[in-house]
């Protein structure tokens, strides 16, 4: 699959050969380079409880117009994904000059740039011994993690994302008492071109990954039901369903930590969605075979207590767009076997599952695994089908591999993108793209017998 193809050492020379494939190697090379870009479209979700996508769509075309100085950029919907907006990324920019004032950022705020965020103080790592406020300053991104907070120059690796105005001084940034917040350095050149989304209609908009959109879609809940989302945070999923349920029935949205369960709450205040429950509480003890007190509305549950269970169990991530600093091993990758395992024997006691895991090998796995554990849980098709199939590895029969979705970066095309191509581009060519080049996702679905 997408794992680093291993290598070992020749006992007679002592030289490193593969034991992959050529064609491993040409695939995690190109998962890796694909990684380190944005995908093609940034995909934002509709509220459609609140207003109508085409009314949203209206607003949000003259907010791009006045973003982009009038720049015509076409905001397209999905077609089988109704409340979902598709926005072109305008880039790699090559036209950009690099400025004598230089800002160093962390890898994970240089991620958040490319994909039309501005610079936040705290993502701020290293800035010129000039720099005041209302400069022009060159943006790079730390992707090793190597540079040294105040320094005053960095010659390490550092990937140029474009130029901004710096809303602070150095003196500002590094000689401040109290914690850093607000913008930072405001993007005016950034090497891909996306809209910015901070304060924009936000209880009507919501940015989220293509994929991440389709597991809704998949698990289909209903007005009235009764559902749960086992690792929620940070509520993109758990919003979403509750917006398809038009806000009818109960969503119970778990995580066991405390502040992302906060997070799961405001997204869905910030939506005005009421239907949705949220518990700090560990998924892995959520399922209660002894009888339940009287009153008790959380966790643990009893049973049968729900008629879909969504599980996007911990993983590695490593889908994850852009991603310019790779630093998995495959010990890492591995690591989170057991715990997905615990997770999905927690929700073998309910009726409908869908399990999402990330585009690695484990997918495969752990749907074998299920099948294999669970002889009354099979597999089941999901519409709409957007992925393409299941890799052949596993165990799974090539019937079986139909019916898994599967999101490569890997398997997309790069192509840089700008406005004059994107006038000759047909509509339907740049869905199919749309549901290519994003990010790195597993979907599986099956339904107790």
């Amino acid at each position: 699959d997408i794992s680093p193809p291993r290598r070992s050492k020749s006992p007679e020379t002592g030289s490193c050969y593969s034991i992959g494939s050529q064609e491993a190697e040409k695939k995690y090379e190109s998962l890796l380079n694909n990684l380190s870009h944005p995908p093609a479209f940034t995909t934002v979700r509709v509220n459609t409880y609140l207003a109508s996508v085409e009314h949203i769509r209206g607003l949000l075309c003259e907010e791009i117009h006045k973003q982009y100085a009038s720049l015509s950029v076409p905001v397209l919907q999905h077609p089988q994904l109704p409340d979902i907006l598709l926005i072109p990324v305008i880039g790699p920019r090559k036209d950009l000059q690099k400025l004598a004032n230089e800002a160093i950022v962390g890898a994970q705020c240089g991620s958040a740039v490319l994909r039309g965020a501005h610079v936040y103080a705290p993502g701020i790592v290293s800035a010129s011994k000039f720099m005041r406020a209302g400069d022009l300053v060159s943006v790079y991104s730390d992707i090793e993690g190597k540079c040294k907070r105040g320094a005053k120059e960095f010659l390490g690796t550092k990937v140029f994302i474009g130029n901004g105005i710096s809303e602070l001084s150095r003196s500002e940034i590094f000689n401040s008492n109290g914690p850093l917040k607000g913008l930072g350095i405001k993007m005016i050149e950034p090497i891909y071109l996306s809209p910015s989304f901070d304060n924009l209609l936000p209880s009507y908009l919501f940015l989220q990954n293509l994929p991440s959109a389709v597991v809704s879609y998949v698990l289909n809940p209903q007005p009235g039901e009764r559902i749960l989302d086992m690792c929620a945070a940070p509520g993109g999923k758990t919003t979403h369903l509750a917006t398809l349920m038009h806000d009818e029935g109960e969503v119970i949205a778990l995580d066991k930590i405390a502040d992302k369960v906060k997070k799961i709450k405001q997204n869905a205040s910030s939506l005005k969605l009421n239907c949705i429950k949220t518990f700090c509480y560990d998924g892995t003890k959520a399922l209660e075979i002894s009888k339940r007190a009287d009153g008790q509305e959380g966790p643990p549950f009893v049973p049968e207590s729900f008629d879909r269970i969504l599980l996007d169990a911990p993983c590695s991530g490593m889908g994850q767009r852009p991603n310019m600093a790779f630093s998995w091993s495959l010990k890492e990758v591995t690591s989170y076997q057991p715990l997905q395992r615990r997770l999905f024997s927690v929700v073998l006691g309910h009726r409908a599952i869908t399990t999402t895991t990330t585009t690695t090998t484990t997918g495969l796995e752990e749907t074998f695994w299920a099948i294999e554990s669970n002889p009354l849980l099979p597999l089941c098709p999901k519409e709409p089908h957007i992925g393409g199939e299941g890799m052949i590895g596993a165990g799974l029969s090539p019937e079986q591999l139909k019916q898994l979705q599967r999101f490569d970066p890997s398997e997309a095309v790069l192509q840089p993108m700008d406005l004059n191509s994107l006038q000759s581009v047909k509509h339907e060519d740049l869905i199919r793209l749309a549901n290519k080049d994003c990010i790195g996702f597993f979907i599986a679905k099956f339904i107790k017998v």
